[in-house]
């Protein structure tokens, strides 16, 4: 039983890498870039946003291979969706102005992808400048909305 089990997922495993979903990693074009307030951020954005919030995605070796590659695929199509720095003005809906609250709160970068990128963990005082230079870029919707009171 154990082996019929096991040869199932095998062939399950080598079926799904025939599934094209996850495998296209060219990066679209970069349309337009926000008015950076610092290269300085622009450089921790790069470093620790830019691979699901712009067009200059990395793509590591293991994004090849499913059913990884349909997980990446569909956090860069979501956060490409949500803000994208490389169609700045251009994009219908960009949330932008929550950047920092995003950085801030702990909820971006994602928990699960600083594991692999070890490169995107920030330091204490990293973080903080990277939040100012967001705030100073974007905009703060927590100041917007406390503003708004």
């Amino acid at each position: 039983m154990k082996l019929k089990i096991l040869g199932i997922l095998l062939v399950a495993a080598v079926v799904s890498q025939f599934i094209p979903y996850g495998k296209d990693h060219t990066n679209p074009a970069v349309q337009a870039e926000p008015e950076w307030d610092s290269s300085r951020t622009r450089e921790l954005f790069s470093r620790t946003c830019a691979d699901c919030h712009s067009h200059e995605t990395i793509w590591p070796a293991y994004s090849n291979y499913a059913p990884v590659s349909w997980l990446i695929q569909s956090d860069i199509d979501e956060g490409r969706e949500h803000f994208n720095v490389s169609n700045w003005g251009l994009q219908q809906k960009n949330k932008a102005n929550e950047a920092a609250e995003a950085v801030r709160e702990g909820e971006m970068p994602p928990w699960f992808y600083l594991i692999p990128h070890a490169d995107a963990r920030l330091s204490d005082s990293e973080e903080g400048e990277l939040i100012r230079g967001l705030i100073a870029t974007f905009g703060d919707k927590k100041a917007e909305s406390q503003n708004k009171d």
